[in-house]
């Protein structure tokens, strides 16, 4: 495996590119996605089947398997579903604390303004979970729980079909609370979600990760319904000083290298000899783990490596400007790195976080935005799944108060309208 230290401060124009410009890929699959949303948009089940046969491999039969989410509650081993259970009930905590309160004041020096503002639910919503014949529980609760805790009335789940369904996705399903379960997956599936057909019921929103093709279809679709973001290939940033230890710096690195073999995975420090055991610590462990092939790839990638920085500063800033999906920061001091780094995911402080503790029990969400994206957005969340509405009453001295500026700027837009629906209420 080729994996060695690079210094920072030496990457030239088109190494930095590769760090800082992660490609999603969706572009490249974009005009084949229009194409299965818009045979699924016209022909509902026939396309959904046809292309579950296609891309999947399978003859869909029952399209709607709600009822066998239940039944796979049942039959997976105890401890899976104890294990399930513990997540989800950690997830539904967390998320349980997010959930915001209606409110209402009284503005102005005499009260005579009453403004607020109040939340409300979406009433259906759709859940993408990525899977087939591998188990992906996680994504499932990570995917549900919020828009239950949210109040979401119908949370429907697509995951793409297999002979048999995972019993483990499935029973996390009935965990987490969906209402709604359909077998099919990739872009036909996001497609499902957004325009209904025969057996899908259309919802108003839809979430969770996939790969280039669902990304590309949750693109296409946005505008006939919500998304929470467009979302790539996974990736982890170890900011970490001469403190760390080199095997977890190792470990995460590891981790998240077998998600993709384009996921991206940097570690970077400012100190020379951790550097130099941390490439040792990967090549290491990489050979030891079962998705050997798919960890070495990711490693190889130019969007991977181990960086030497000139001081933790230097190391910071790369941080801020890298955005990463998952940032762990393994440090002597490292809420001071914190506080000095705004774009990220989500955050792992300490040498005994590690990012599999968010991926799948300690209660926050992982699906997060990547290539950057937290720059401008964070993580799902309730939030997500609410919509709010803003509340007001005026008595008559309030807007009196108002009602010089109001008609000013009503005139001033030209909108006379504006204005006298103002000064009506104070003709006699």
């Amino acid at each position: 495996m080729n994996i060695e230290v690079r210094e920072l401060a030496d990457l030239g124009t088109d190494a930095r590119r590769a760090f800082f410009e992660r490609d999603a890929g969706v572009e490249e699959v974009r005009s084949d996605v229009r194409d299965i949303v818009e045979r699924v948009r016209r022909e509902g089940d026939v396309a959904v089947r046809e292309f579950s046969t296609e891309f999947d491999g399978v003859q869909v039969g029952n399209i709607d398997v709600t009822d066998a989410a239940e039944r796979a509650y049942d039959e997976i081993d105890d401890d899976v579903r104890e294990a399930i259970e513990a997540a989800a009930a950690n997830i539904r905590e967390f998320h349980g604390k997010q959930v915001p309160e209606d409110w209402r004041e009284e503005f102005g020096d005499a009260g005579t303004r009453e403004l607020g503002r109040r939340y409300r639910p979406l009433d259906r919503v759709g859940v993408y979970a990525p899977g087939g014949t591998a188990a992906y529980p996680s994504s499932v609760l990570m995917g549900v729980i919020p828009a239950k805790v949210a109040g979401v009335e119908h949370v429907a789940v697509a995951t793409p079909p297999a002979e048999p369904m995972n019993p483990v996705t499935l029973a996390a399903m009935h965990v987490a609370g969906a209402d709604a379960v359909y077998s099919v997956g990739g872009a036909q599936g996001i497609a499902a979600l957004a325009y209904g057909t025969e057996t899908v019921k259309a919802v108003q929103k839809v979430v969770g990760p996939g790969n280039k093709w669902v990304t590309a279809a949750k693109a296409e679709v946005r505008g006939d319904v919500d998304i929470d973001f467009l979302a790539g290939p996974s990736e982890v940033l170890v900011v970490a000083d001469e403190t760390a230890e080199a095997r977890f710096v190792a470990a995460d690195l590891v981790a998240q290298a077998e998600h993709d073999p384009n996921a991206s995975v940097v570690a970077i420090t400012d100190d020379a000899d951790l550097a130099a055991e941390v490439v040792a610590e990967v090549e290491r462990q990489a050979g030891e783990r079962e998705r050997t092939e798919t960890i070495e790839a990711a490693l190889e990638s130019d969007a991977s490596g181990v960086l030497l920085a000139r001081s933790m500063s230097e190391a910071v800033l790369f941080a801020e400007e890298y955005a990463a999906e998952h940032l762990t920061i393994q440090a002597d001091d490292d809420e001071a790195l914190l506080d000095r780094i705004d774009s990220a995911g989500s955050v792992f402080l300490g040498p005994y976080t590690p990012v599999a503790a968010g991926d799948y029990a300690s209660g926050t969400n992982h699906v997060l935005p990547t290539g950057g994206g937290a720059k401008r957005q964070g993580g799902l969340s309730v939030d997500h799944f609410l919509r709010s509405t803003t509340v007001q009453r005026l008595d008559r001295e309030g807007l009196s108060e108002l009602s010089e500026t109001i008609t000013t700027l009503a005139e001033a837009e030209g909108l006379d309208a504006h204005a006298q629906s103002v000064r009506e209420r104070f003709e006699e």
